[in-house]
């Protein structure tokens, strides 16, 4: 079942405004069901969506401007090419035997990972001559077909031995079938002979929790013996498995945390759930807005009114609760929240390969409020999220640090009114018992989320933001609240070192109430703009100023320690101290080292460069390049494939939706091109390279942007796709269908 928000005309995101389309937008979408935003979809990947979805005939193109290179610019037959000594800007710099004479630059659209506005696009001729569009720019129509099995066996069955299965509540009007020799035989698609035809569930938990809707059943199923001529198929457990080798964290069968009871979403659903904390403080937020202190300061007079303001002032309901000891370091590189990508079989793949913390993709925090089941799912963490990460800082960096509480896993929300940040708040701590911190995302630049007010808009309310994260830091209990926010909205008018220093000083009704800061516990910045997008590099000069600006209050906090100047430390970060971390275009170790030294942020966040080199927090570790093999790439494919079907399931709906989601992480990953066959180094993320072969087969066929080749990939685990299979990357240039077996 699939929800199409047009019709419905729902807003995912303000559910009060109307997205009814016109008629014309009616009958495009009947002709074109390519239009269709799925169930289980989250509201800021329905709001991608949404922003992409316009005429079938308008194909557009990205904003960020295209690095237009002539093809004999890099052939190595040209004797006027570049020599070992020159870089070409933009270009990345593959050695001569590795280039291909007929190759081209391979362009990406890196602002599709946000959801940008798009551009006409180009156009060519047909074989009639007539002009016809171009596949470029950004998919406004993704479609991703079903896969599903013909027709599917009832739940009654599903995990039962043949003879003894329950009862259907249904009855004869179940639509699903009930036979299940015959469910095997004629609906079911045959196994898949991958993995060693070993389910891999099966193979890590000892049995299978979506039964004989397994494409590996035949690897835990046998028939027996049932008495009177009869024989029985039934499902296999293997006793084996040592379950004492799992972490000793609380977690459901699957090994996944944070799974929200069904019952809790009901009464959120239901409004039924009880946020006292929340409430009150929304009250008082509420009553505090009539009668605000008077802004306008008279120079002259300034103690006496700010006696009067104070003397007018409504201490909120409570104080915050002390906060949980948190560190950021150069040991701890961060998974920024990524759209899509950032999935739970990913960030358990990164949190392998050593990426300290990480965060679930953006959720809005309306849709969690009204118990939103695709929206929830985002809160979803895998054990090893959940385990002490693998430092440990000596007492002289942060005192009463303790690393057997810390965790690697944090939550990411954004809203744009105050009391539904703060009702989020007191939910997600209550539901949720495994975050680290509670992010407020203030970047987004979806334009569905930014014209709501939420995102990347908060970056010009700084007093409504500041409401956010103090009422956040009232109501979460012992999680400590952080923000990640961009350089601002406009090109060459960054604001943000105006709002990081309201938010770790106070602004001026703060000073005049005697509030100190905002609590904030840790500030990311992202050195562009929401008008850049990904459009030129990121500006870490300007991260070094805003960094050196919360270096100055932390080094102001440790002087006024112990004296009569210093503030509560309950409306204050744990320690006293803020942390700060940069983002944009790390892609090596050396660029995370002079970040660290040059930028004097105290840890840094990951995005692109880690969708495309997992590994790239192995070579943060080691401090040195890694020149992964194609077969250790192959590997890590291999990996996700795994921990995509434990998360997802096994059956053809698992299968489908694994595909789906290692499709999208490929459409990164084939943009690695390997350390041993360029000739400068650093890597950068944002040079785009001729086409090149590999140093084998395989390795040509990993940097591959073809699409045919990602199906080869996906099959060499998944198998032949579905016949309803269907997967667009988020650029036009990579789009397909795939016509497949079965």
């Amino acid at each position: 079942m699939s929800l199409d928000i047009s019709s419905s005309g729902v807003n995912p995101l303000e559910p009060q405004d109307s997205l009814k389309p016109s008629v014309i937008q009616e009958i495009e979408r009947t002709a074109h069901p390519q239009n269709i935003i799925l169930d289980e979809d989250s509201a800021v990947t329905k709001a991608e969506k949404l922003e992409r979805h316009g005429s079938l005939n308008d194909f557009s193109e990205s904003v960020a401007k295209r690095i237009k290179l002539e093809a004999s610019a890099v052939e190595v037959a040209s004797t006027e090419g570049p020599t070992k000594s020159e870089r070409r800007k933009g270009v990345a710099p593959i050695k001569p035997e590795s280039v291909l004479s007929e190759g081209h630059i391979a362009v990406q659209d890196d602002d599709a990972a946000e959801g940008a506005a798009h551009e006409p696009s180009q156009r060519s001729l047909d074989a009639r001559g007539k002009r016809k569009e171009k596949s470029r720019g950004q998919n406004t129509s993704r479609n991703f077909g079903s896969s599903r099995d013909e027709v599917g066996l009832c739940s009654s069955r599903m995990n039962r031995p043949e003879l003894s299965p329950d009862q259907c509540p249904y009855g004869e009007k179940c639509k699903f079938e009930h036979d299940l020799r015959k469910y095997l035989s004629e609906w079911k698609r045959e196994d898949l002979t991958t993995f060693g035809g070993v389910c891999p569930i099966w193979e890590v938990n000892g049995r299978c929790n979506v039964g004989w809707k397994c494409r590996f059943v035949g690897s835990h199923m046998e028939e027996r013996e049932a008495g009177e001529g009869k024989r029985e198929l039934i499902l296999t457990e293997n006793p084996e498995i040592n379950q004492s080798s799992r972490p000793e964290v609380k977690s459901t069968g699957s090994g996944t945390l944070n799974d929200v009871p069904i019952q809790a979403k009901a009464d959120l659903m239901k409004r039924r759930f009880k946020t006292p904390k929340a409430d009150a403080y929304n009250e008082w937020l509420d009553t505090r807005s009539q009668r605000e202190p008077n802004q306008e300061v008279d120079v002259n007079n300034r103690d006496q009114e700010t006696e009067d303001n104070r003397a007018r002032y409504v201490s909120p309901p409570f104080l915050p609760s002390e906060k949980r000891r948190i560190y950021f370091g150069p040991e701890t590189p961060v998974l920024a929240p990524l759209t899509t990508q950032g999935n739970l079989p990913f960030r358990r793949l990164c949190v392998n390969l050593g990426a300290q913390l990480t965060y679930c993709e953006m959720a809005m925090s309306l849709p969690l409020i009204q118990g939103q089941k695709s929206e929830w799912a985002l809160l979803r963490a895998h054990e090893s999220e959940a385990m002490p990460p693998t430092f440990k800082p000596p007492p002289t960096i942060i005192k009463d640090y303790d690393n057997t509480r810390d965790i690697k896993f944090g939550a990411q929300i954004t809203a744009n009114k105050p009391w539904q940040t703060i009702k989020t708040a007191e939910i997600l701590t209550t539901l949720c018992p495994h975050l680290r911190i509670i992010d407020l995302n203030c970047g987004c630049p979806i334009d569905l989320v930014y014209r709501t007010g939420a995102g990347s808009a908060l970056l010009d309310s700084h007093a409504k933001l500041d409401k956010m994260v103090r009422g956040m830091n009232a109501v979460s209990n012992d999680v400590p609240i952080t923000v990640k926010i961009r350089m601002g909205t406009k090109d060459n008018k960054p604001t943000a070192l105006k709002l990081v220093d309201r938010l770790v000083y106070g602004g001026n009704e703060a000073y005049m109430n005697g509030d100190g800061g905002s609590g904030v516990a840790a500030i990311t910045l992202h050195g562009r703009s929401r008008q850049q997008r990904y459009t030129k590099s990121a500006d870490w000069e300007y991260i070094a100023d805003c960094a050196a600006l919360v270096k100055r209050f932390n080094e102001k906090g440790d002087e006024l320690a112990d004296t009569i100047h210093e503030a509560d430390p309950r409306t204050q970060p744990a320690g006293g101290k803020v942390y700060f971390i940069g983002n944009g275009d790390c892609y090596s170790h050396v660029d995370y080292q002079r970040h660290i030294s040059e930028a004097n942020v105290d840890s840094v966040m990951v995005a692109r460069g880690a969708l495309i080199k997992p590994w790239v927090f192995e070579e943060f570790e080691k401090g040195q390049y890694l020149d992964k093999s194609a077969t250790e790439r192959l590997a890590l494919v291999e990996q996700f494939v795994r921990y995509g079907l434990e998360t997802w399931g096994s059956d053809e709906i698992g299968v489908g939706t694994t595909r789906r989601f290692l499709l999208e992480w490929l459409s990164f990953a084939y943009r690695y091109v390997p350390i041993g066959i360029l000739e400068h180094l650093p890597p950068k993320l944002q040079d785009r390279p001729p086409a090149w072969r590999g140093r084998n087969d395989l390795e040509t066929l990993l940097g591959s942007d073809n699409y045919k080749d990602w199906i080869k990939i996906s099959e060499m685990f998944l198998g032949p796709a579905h016949k309803d299979f269907r997967f667009e990357p988020k650029h036009k240039s990579n789009s397909y269908e795939i016509e497949a077996e079965g």
